[in-house]
Formats: structure tokens, sequence, C-alpha cells
């Protein structure tokens, strides 16, 4: 799968604290912020994500990248509502962050979360989609809440100038009894991971397991920690049979038909050199046992003999 390094950019101006969508549009972004990370990091372990704002006074880091995702849970319940969104920037801070990532043959991807109006101009837009194309950044935007149709139209303009080989993608969500989280998993976004929509809509690989195309039929998204140690579970067993397996295997191919130096060969009467051997020694000691009783039928003898002389 593909090793990427993602900054994800959340929107977190006054305008994320609307209930429009289930339960909050900040909740539903925390959410959705949980499902990417965990479809990054399965699809390739060595992925790493990061997690910044662009609300307030101004962009904020709040995790560099990383494979904890305890780290983004706290950076998530860190952040505060405040301010008004500042696209433009938290973009470029985005893009420096992910210029100084550890490995340098991940690839760069950022997702931005924007549910408020923008205020960045069109020319502006352009312009920089321009600028992180040219340094092979893939940007992904999930639009939802304000969706305008000024606001439309700038994002629309953005992803035309700035897709390129890796792909950069627009997703805009309405409003919905779904969860955001839901109708993510649907887009290009997060379906090129490899990310079964929930409650069973998968068509493909749903039919082992019933899990809803889930591996071990957990959605690791609701329930991450549990998703990881299945997948640890599966691993070490896997493992295991392999050793096994490894155990069981000859060390060396046998010669059939061919004696080895320390096995009787047979005589031509059929019978081994051991049972030979052993009929030899038996015969050994019967000779021993009549030159034995000759010897002291002599030795009776020589007695008698100086007997008659005395």
């Amino acid at each position: 799968m593909v090793l990427e390094a993602t900054m994800i950019v959340v929107d977190n101006s006054e305008s994320s604290r609307n209930g429009d969508y289930v339960p909050s549009r900040w909740e539903a972004q925390s959410d959705a912020v949980n499902l990417i990370f965990s479809a990054k990091t399965q699809a390739n372990p060595e992925s790493s994500v990061g997690l910044m704002s662009m609300g307030g006074k101004g962009p904020e880091v709040l995790v560099t990248l990383t494979t904890d995702f305890g780290k983004v849970l706290d950076g998530i319940h860190r952040t505060k509502i405040r301010g008004s969104t500042h696209l433009a920037t938290g973009i470029q801070i985005a893009g420096l962050a992910l210029k100084h990532r550890q490995n340098k043959s991940q690839r760069q991807r950022i997702i931005v979360f924007t549910c408020s109006p923008i205020e960045e101009s069109e020319k502006d837009l352009v312009k920089l989609a321009k600028r992180m194309k040219k340094n092979n950044i893939s940007i992904d935007f999930i639009a939802f809440g304000d969706l305008e149709p000024d606001n439309t139209k700038k994002l629309e303009v953005f992803n035309e100038n700035i897709k390129g080989g890796d792909g950069s993608h627009l997703a805009i969500i309405p409003p919905g009894p779904s969860l955001l989280s839901d109708t993510l998993v649907t887009t290009p976004i997060l379906s090129a991971d490899g990310v079964a929509p929930r409650g069973g809509g998968a068509e493909e690989g749903g039919a082992e397991g019933g899990g809803g195309g889930f591996e071990f039929g957990v959605d690791p998204s609701t329930d991450p920690e549990l998703a990881l140690a299945l997948r640890m579970s599966m691993e070490e067993e896997k493992a295991r049979q392999e050793k096994e397996g490894k155990k069981d295997e000859p060390k060396g191919e046998s010669l059939e038909g061919i004696p080895e130096e320390n096995q009787p060969l047979l005589d031509g009467q059929g019978e081994g050199q051991g049972e030979a051997s052993g009929s030899g020694g038996d015969q050994m000691d019967e000779d021993k046992k009549e030159s034995s009783e000759s010897r002291e039928e002599k030795k009776d003898g020589d007695d008698g003999d100086k007997m008659d002389t005395a």
C-alpha cells in the first residue's frame, strides 16, 4: 500500500459549533479524524499522521507526524473552538510540517476540513494550489457546513489546479441523518485506502466473517484498540504457525535404498551381519567350552598317572 505522511487540518472556528451535523460539526470532525488515522495506518503501518487546527488567532500544529493514536486523540481534546479560519496559512504550515518528515520516502498529503466561509480570494487559492503541486503535495478537501456557491466554487478551482499523479480529491458532504464519517468512507479520499463503508455496505470482502466488510468484523474507527489487538493476535498466530512448520520440515533429504555406514548389510543368505556375528559368537562359546572340558580330562589323566607311579 501507499506509504504516506498525512497532515489533517481541522476547522475549529466558531462555525464548527453548529449542530446541523450529528452530533455537531466539531464532534463530526473528531470522529472523521479517528477514521482517517485508522485508515492510513492500517493501509501501511509505516505511514504517519499529524494534526493541526486553522481557527482562532492562527493555525496551530497540535500533533506532529506520528503513528501513536493516543497523541492524536489528545490533540483533538486540547483543541478549543474560537475565531475564524485561516485556510491558506494553515495549508502552508501543514506543507512545512510535511517537508520536515523523518521518512523522506513517504508521499505528502494534506486533508483539510472546512465548514466555514472561505475568506481567501480565488486568485490566491490558485497560486497556492500551484505551489503545493510543485512541491509534490496532494491536498484533499472535505467541505461541509457552509456550502455556499462561492465556497464550493473556490474549492473546485483549487482542486482543478492541484490535481496530480497521486490524486487530490474534493468531497462535498451536505447535512443529513448519516454521520460525517459514514459518508466520508464512500468518497475517493478513503475508498482508495480500502476502507469499507460501515454497517455492512461493502459488496467486496463482506462475505467473510459477516463483519460488514471490516477486517475481523470490527470497525476500527469505533473501537481502534480492539481492532489493533485482533490484528496483532492474528500476526502472532501466523508467525507461530510458520515457526512450527519450519520445525516439522526434514533437515536433509533421506537417501532411500542406500545403507548408511553403521547400518548392517545383508549377507548372501539374507541374514544380517549382526545375526551372523551372533551365531558366530555362539559357536565360539561352544568351542571354548569343549576345550576347557578336554583340558580338565587331560589334567585328571595326569593325576592318575602320578598316583600309579607312586
